[in-house]
């Protein structure tokens, strides 16, 4: 697989299942166990309703459907015995292909990241990629501990052997937790954390409750980069979804970015006292507010009224791109929060350590099992929330449609028997 591949969702191929009338079913059964065609029918119709659905023309009997590209020949070859044949034929003008993110090895249990929030549109670039690593980078800034990162570790280590085995049901999700540890991880170094201020790691950049605007700035900064790629990646799936209008007009497109990039540049250009840096930062924000509002104004209709709506929409979306950047903010909060936690357990466990060292040892490692249970949640489930709310909705601006391959009901008594009899 080429790199172009790899950064597409699975290629699908629109094919016709062509068999002789009389060997139709039999044809359609090996189809339907291997579970890689969609058909028109939902994905778990009876064989005899499936059937119903060919065309017939004299002794030959054919259905139309999407499998991956890849298993055309394959699956040519298993359904010959019986007389059938997979023909691929042309993607008609206008049919969008179902959509199929890779399920096999470590991108396959990487892919629910993007998957749980929607289907990914068969035109645009996949980003799992992208979607994981900005996941467990905001995951570290908020969870920043060494010795938390190397608990994350050893859950790791245990969901990928399914141990203990209840714990088997979530072992596709062995690589968040080795990609958090070690984000937590180094985030820990860099805060000086290691269960809490214990100076068992030294302090690399910042402590964070000693300099929380040192933070806060670089959560801003840090979001403003990730936003800076969401819209990249935007530009590019305009372009493959609609050509040059949707890529030049979309607010998640060339008029978004550029006002986007406008406004960072005259920004950045106020704070150095560059002032060639902040007029050029402000024309580029205008072309974007021009390109934005023409799109905008188009989609109304025209008119005044369509002047009015333009206008409106226009001033949402200035207001939901500072919205989008300050909530990266959080990023800053919760690291606090964490950090703050560890302090409070750490200060606690030193003052009672010289009366009472069992209480200590008590308080010290309940109070870091609740860290890491109930801030370790919080910071997952804020990754995820920027995720989706800030990042996916400059990514995506439709949603495509899933691949629902037809299989053989397991209750069907359609399904042939095993070899043994």
């Amino acid at each position: 697989m080429n790199w172009r591949e790899a950064l597409r969702p699975v290629r699908m191929e629109r094919v016709a299942i062509v068999a002789p009338a009389r060997s139709l079913d039999d044809v359609l059964r090996i189809v339907g166990q291997a579970g890689v065609v969609e058909l028109s029918t939902p994905p778990d119709a009876p064989l005899p309703t499936v059937s119903k659905t060919a065309v017939v023309r004299g002794e030959v009997a054919a259905l139309v459907g999407w499998t991956p590209a890849k298993v055309v020949s394959e699956l040519s070859g298993r359904v010959a015995p019986e007389g059938g044949a997979v023909v691929p034929l042309a993607r008609p003008r206008g049919t969008e292909a179902p959509s199929l993110l890779r399920s096999e090895g470590l991108r396959g249990n990487l892919a629910p990241l993007v998957t749980t929030y929607g289907s990914t549109p068969y035109a645009d670039v996949d980003p799992t990629p992208l979607a994981v690593g900005a996941y467990v980078l905001m995951f570290g800034m908020m969870f920043g501990d060494v010795g938390h990162g190397l608990l994350l570790l050893v859950a790791a280590v245990g969901l990928y052997g399914k141990r203990p085995r209840w714990l088997s049901r979530f072992h596709r999700a062995w690589p968040f937790f080795v990609g958090a540890g070690l984000a937590s991880m180094l985030f820990g170094l860099l805060y000086g954390e290691f269960f809490g201020p214990t100076g068992v790691v030294p302090v690399l950049w910042v402590r964070p409750l000693a300099d929380p605007l040192t933070l806060l700035a670089a959560a801003l900064g840090g979001g403003a980069l990730l936003l800076a790629a969401a819209y990249l990646l935007g530009v590019v799936n305009r372009w493959r979804e609609g050509g040059w209008p949707a890529t030049l007009y979309s607010p998640a497109g060339v008029a978004g970015s550029a006002l986007f990039f406008g406004l960072g540049l005259a920004l950045l250009g106020w704070y150095a006292k560059l002032g060639w840096l902040t007029v050029t930062g402000g024309v580029i924000a205008a072309v974007g507010l021009v390109l934005a509002f023409t799109g905008f104004y188009a989609e109304a209709g025209g008119g005044a009224s369509g002047t009015a709506q333009a206008a409106i929409q226009l001033f949402d979306a200035v207001v939901r791109l500072c919205a989008n950047v300050a909530s990266f903010a959080r990023l800053a909060a919760f690291g606090l929060t964490h950090t703050a936690i560890g302090s409070i357990v750490w200060g606690a466990t030193t003052g009672l350590w010289a009366t009472a060292p069992a209480a200590a040892a008590a308080l010290f490692l309940l109070g870091n099992a609740l860290a890491l249970t109930i801030e370790g949640l919080v910071a997952g489930v804020q990754a995820l929330r920027l995720e989706y709310y800030e990042l996916f909705s400059k990514v995506f601006q439709t949603e495509g449609r899933p691949f629902r391959p037809w299989h053989l009901p397991p209750t069907s008594k359609e399904v042939a028997p095993c070899p043994s009899g």
